[in-house]
């Protein structure tokens, strides 16, 4: 399927060359995601994605292993080849994802041996969520004593904000970054 709205091109306006690497981490020299440029076609709405993306990945209260467990599961359970190869591809392993657990992200289930009881709460939730946009009382509990309430709460809304890109990027049909790892085979 062709991607159904073009990235902007180079050369950009100073403003939106400073637009496009505001969404990049500090320090990394790929050129900015396909996914910023076709944002960056409307830039009111992609400033407004920039401030809640960045405030969960760059400041969240969730720790590195955590936050990629569930944007990898997101992303997975979603459909989303597009973000999920980008986060296992630049975040997984600094997160201390092993390749086992990478390619488990999107083909295993939440009570896997290869999984933590922590990862197992975190991976149930984002599934419970996927199924239902609801949490038992049961994982909400489990989710809680692992995380607390307010890692708890940034948890829901992490897995909210990837599961709108995730339809954005898929939406859009949006074509993989050259670099980006490949979605595994169930």
């Amino acid at each position: 399927m062709k991607q159904r709205i073009d990235g902007i091109v180079p050369p950009y306006a100073p403003d939106t060359d400073r637009a496009l690497h505001r969404w990049m981490p500090p320090g990394v020299a790929l050129e900015p995601l396909m996914l910023f440029k076709v944002l960056q076609r409307h830039p009111e709405l992609a400033s407004r994605m920039r401030a809640l993306g960045a405030g969960l990945l760059v400041h969240g209260l969730l720790d590195d292993a955590d936050r990629e467990l569930v944007i990898a599961r997101v992303t997975a359970r979603c459909g989303c080849a597009y973000e999920w190869g980008v986060h296992m591809a630049t975040y997984a392993e600094n997160a201390g994802l092993t390749p086992e657990q990478i390619t488990l992200t999107a083909t295993g289930a939440a009570d896997d041996p290869a999984w933590s009881p922590r990862q197992t709460a975190l991976l149930r939730a984002v599934d419970e969520l996927h199924a239902t946009s609801r949490l038992s009382d049961a994982t909400w509990a489990g989710l809680r004593a692992h995380l607390g309430e307010v890692r708890a709460l940034e948890l829901l809304v992490l897995a909210g904000w990837y599961r709108t890109i995730a339809y954005v990027a898929n939406g859009l049909a949006i074509e993989p970054e050259p670099w980006a790892l490949a979605f595994p085979e169930a």
